[in-house]
């Protein structure tokens, strides 16, 4: 009898100090099947429980320190980007599994997509499959489908790299891109009775909306099964899709029909340019932010995200059609450029992507039944460090918008060969339904249940 006073001051402390915009211990975040805490403070400030559209932005490679380097330059030290305007924060675990389940500390992308799509760890390399038998798991797109939503994927990497992969395919590999590439995957040849490549795999689905780079991909002839003989692109518009390679094709594009953006053969370049680390550092510099080698023409990562809302709540409307959508929007080479230790092409894409979290936002604003997330897939090598550091790999000082010197290192290899992804937990934050379900430490494969429960997907 003593205790129960004391437990609801506890419970009311609680519930101030969220109000307060003081962070609540993470045991007070549910786990991703637990739907007790559903009357909770902090589920009350996640509004309606149930979500009628999910918007996830990944920001591949996208850590901590890759964060904090782009607010540095751009807004500055004391200020804010968009993706740090979150009401829910918490931070996941990113590790893969070898073949018998056994932890695998730093995760690639392909392994950690296949985390949040199926709710499932997997093996480095292997696309929303089992990391033992090879099997394929529903992943979260294909939930999406069978409960009539809309869906859709953006991302400025090929549409077959690994993070939009992993929603709308299959593969024993990540480098089973096209009916070309398909020497890693034997098994998934239509020939062995498979799915076929991650192009083919991806139009097959009949994803409504699919923006991104890999042109080259989706021109590789298909030599086996029924579309032998075609491009890919020339199956995915005989499946109906509209195909569409510059930004004002895109603007032309209608709803009704699925849409195919290709807007380079490879990866889209990237929107800022400068020097690359160097051994002893480089200059201080700026960073060019019209980087010569984008074409005239490609759709940024914000126009192409607010073109696919458009499309994707347009598909919603239609008769007999239930409403709401499942979108994936990636910014996917701030992990590439970090690869390449390039501080100038990173911090642009991941100002790139915060533009694409504010499209999010605004469209949830006006539509609150629309449960935002961001997050990393892994993190990866940049660090800020002392302007008088040495350190013993790459380096480069940047001058940032407030006219301060910064410096940043790459030392995750040995220069000369490509930095490494790191194993430790990243950012999540969000808004909207079940946005509780972020707080605390948590693991990248929660994700997947959070957003089945938001859509209350069967």
């Amino acid at each position: 009898m003593g205790s129960r006073p004391y437990r609801r001051r506890l419970a009311w402390s609680a519930a101030a100090l969220l109000v307060a915009g003081v962070a609540v211990p993470a045991t007070a975040a549910a786990g991703p099947d637990d739907t007790s805490d559903t009357r909770s403070p902090i589920a009350a400030q996640s509004g309606k429980q149930k979500a009628k559209n999910v918007i996830l932005l990944i920001g591949d490679g996208m850590g901590d320190s890759e964060i904090t380097l782009a607010r540095d330059y751009t807004v500055g030290a004391a200020g804010r980007l968009n993706m740090d305007k979150f009401p829910m924060t918490g931070t996941y675990t990113t590790y893969s599994v070898d073949k018998n389940g056994k932890p695998d500390y730093v995760t690639d992308s392909a392994a950690s997509g296949t985390g949040w799509a199926t709710g499932q760890k997997t093996v480095n390399g292997r696309i929303s499959k089992t990391p033992g038998t090879d099997k394929p798991m529903t992943t979260i797109l294909e939930l999406a489908q069978r409960n009539g939503l809309a869906t859709g994927s953006v991302t400025t990497a090929e549409l077959t790299d690994a993070t939009p992969a992993v929603l709308a395919s299959h593969a024993t590999d990540r480098s089973c891109a096209g009916p070309a590439d398909m020497k890693a995957c034997p098994n998934d040849t239509i020939a062995k009775g498979g799915p076929g490549s991650i192009a083919e795999q991806s139009v097959n689905h009949k994803v409504d909306v699919l923006l991104g780079g890999g042109k080259a991909r989706f021109d590789q002839k298909i030599t086996e099964g029924r579309h032998k003989g075609l491009t890919v692109t020339e199956q995915a518009k005989k499946l109906g899709y509209q195909v569409v390679t510059d930004d004002k094709g895109l603007k032309n594009a209608r709803a009704g029909k699925p849409v195919l953006g290709l807007f380079a053969p490879g990866n889209v370049p990237v929107e800022w340019t400068g020097k690359a680390a160097a051994r002893g550092g480089t200059e201080p510099q700026r960073c060019v932010t019209n980087n010569p080698e984008r074409k005239a023409g490609t759709p940024s990562l914000d126009e192409q995200t607010r073109k696919a809302l458009q499309l994707l709540e347009a598909k919603q409307s239609g008769k007999g059609k239930k409403p709401g959508f499942f979108l994936q929007v990636e910014g996917a080479s701030i992990d590439k450029r970090d690869h390449a230790a390039d501080p100038c092409g990173q911090i642009g894409e991941t100002a790139a992507l915060d533009r694409a979290v504010k499209v999010a936002r605004a469209y949830a604003a006006k539509h609150p039944d629309t449960l935002v997330v961001t997050t990393a897939d892994h993190g990866h090598t940049s660090q800020i460090v002392p302007l008088e550091a040495t350190p013993p790999g790459l380096s480069s000082t940047l001058v940032t918008n407030e006219g301060q010197q910064l410096k940043v290192n790459y030392s995750t290899n040995t220069p000369g060969e490509a930095q490494e992804h790191t194993g430790t937990q990243v950012r999540i934050a969000a808004q909207g339904p079940q946005a509780h379900r972020v707080l605390g430490v948590t693991d990248q494969t929660q994700l997947f249940g959070t957003i089945r429960t938001a859509l209350s997907l069967r």
